[in-house]
């Protein structure tokens, strides 16, 4: 029997491949016709990034708005025009910083902050991708956004490298992170390595490695996927009866007293299936968002 296409892989990036390119890589790998990720990792990169399949894709925006964690290398004394290692480097200067400076300065970038984003970004400005304009050698006025970094620890110091661990909300560039520290310190630094250690809930130590997956076929591949339901952990939950089930899966709003305006609620049938999500828009009255296909209702 053919294992059906829908539900998350969590997949370990090798560095050299774009997030475009992995994906592509695991849906031929799946034989899998529909998928997307959840957030981007530059090619540099190495690291946790979760993949949706099928009827997951309706529903990953939940974990592209999820913290991410990283353990990243800083090269102090040196900068990048990039942030990390794509760019042209600036002169070397002499590092001469302590332990007791280096954690008074990351415990200045813990919190909610301003940061804005690098000009090698894939952000879009007047139909074009920042990184585009760059190459173009164009600089454009790029807003600050706020972001926040909610944990960042220096893990050691060996030489001029400098290896942090950083927990951060979505939309942090860590290239600019990274080179905001260096500014701090007085010295410069840009970015080495990179590795996304978590999303959300998810850690790399469950992924699989990319090519492991390619040597696997598509029916131990598929086996990987994790139900789609994970993806709504974060959202509160209700079991509804048989008639309520059938009437939110044919599209109705349905009676839930619990849910409060504007609040989004995963919702399950009895025996455990998931439906999909609903939301609030009025007092106690729960209305389909996002529904699963009927043909991918899947049993716990």
């Amino acid at each position: 029997m053919r294992l059906a296409a829908d539900g998350v892989l969590l997949l370990d990036k090798p560095e050299g491949y774009s997030s475009t390119q992995a994906l592509a890589r695991s849906k031929r790998a799946l034989a899998a016709p529909k998928a997307g990720h959840t957030g981007t990792l530059d090619p540099f990169a190495t690291g946790l990034l979760p993949l949706a399949f099928g009827e997951a894709t309706k529903f990953s925006r939940f974990l592209i708005e999820s913290t991410k964690s990283y353990r990243a290398t800083l090269k102090l004394g040196v900068e990048s025009s990039t942030g990390d290692t794509e760019g042209e480097l600036s002169a070397p200067v002499h590092v001469n910083v302590d332990l007791a400076t280096i954690d008074e300065v990351l415990a200045r970038f813990r919190g909610v902050q301003q940061q804005v984003p690098p000009m090698h970004s894939a952000l879009h400005v007047g139909g074009k991708r920042l990184y585009q304009l760059a190459r173009e050698g164009i600089e454009v006025h790029r807003e600050p956004r706020q972001v926040e970094v909610i944990a960042l620890a220096r893990d050691q110091l060996e030489g001029d490298c400098l290896f942090v661990s950083v927990t951060c909300s979505k939309g942090t560039y860590i290239r600019t992170l990274a080179a905001d520290i260096g500014r701090a310190l007085g010295c410069g630094a840009y970015l080495t390595a990179l590795r996304r250690t978590a999303v959300g809930p998810f850690c790399v130590s469950a992924a699989v490695p990319l090519e492991h997956l390619q040597q696997e076929g598509p029916e131990l591949a598929r086996a990987r996927l994790l139900p789609v339901d994970v993806l709504v952990g974060s959202l509160r939950r209700c079991d509804v009866p048989p008639e309520l089930a059938l009437r939110f899966r044919q599209g109705q709003v349905i009676d839930w007293t619990e849910a409060a305006g504007g609040s989004e609620w995963g919702v399950w049938d009895a025996g455990g299936v998931f439906l999909g999500v609903g939301k609030a828009e009025l007092p106690g009255r729960l209305a389909p968002l996002r529904l699963m296909a009927a043909n991918a209702l899947q049993a716990p």
